[in-house]
């Protein structure tokens, strides 16, 4: 009994099978005298690369105004003057496809009793002036802990602004 439902399948596919019979079986390649030359349709060419014409490009650099960041979702003039400018402290992430770097707590040489920590958010494509923020965090050490205080009102805006001068440096020196 169980082989009834095995019969009915087998005898069906003996149906259908015969209705495959008009296509090829083995494909035909064309040789090497096939081949037309200089034709731009030539699927067997071989290609320039396997990223198109212009290549993969992480930092942009095809030298014209208009950058919008080459492989990476931020501006690369701001990405990369990001981070220059805070490359004095150690770096927690950087993510350049969302345009965030984020350090780790930094004490300064001269004043080891506090130290500080940046979240820097590229904001776009563009070199705007608006095109980055920065959050700056400060701890002051009491005892033998940490306590959260007050940021100096102008260190955000003193970073901001020094990345973007030194975005517009890269730029200057990438156009020349």
């Amino acid at each position: 009994m169980t082989r009834t439902p095995l019969l009915l399948f087998a005898a069906a596919s003996l149906l259908v099978l015969p209705s495959c019979g008009g296509i090829e079986s083995e494909a035909k390649y064309p040789t090497g005298a096939d081949r037309s030359l200089g034709d731009t349709n030539d699927i067997y060419a071989e290609p320039d690369s396997i990223f198109g014409t212009d290549g993969l490009s992480i930092f942009g650099g095809r030298g014209d105004d208009k950058n919008d960041g080459g492989g990476i979702g931020v501006n690369s003039y701001l990405w990369r003057a990001s981070l220059d400018t805070v490359s004095f402290m150690p770096l927690a992430s950087a993510d350049p496809f969302g345009g965030v770097i984020l350090t780790d707590w930094f004490a300064p040489a001269n004043s080891p009793e506090e130290r500080f920590k940046l979240n820097v958010l590229i904001l776009g494509k563009d070199l705007r002036s608006d095109g980055v923020r920065v959050r700056a965090f400060r701890q002051v050490k009491k005892g033998s802990s940490w306590s959260d205080a007050a940021v100096p009102e102008t260190m955000a805006r003193e970073l901001e602004d020094a990345i973007l001068t030194r975005a517009r440096q890269i730029r200057v020196a990438g156009a020349e």
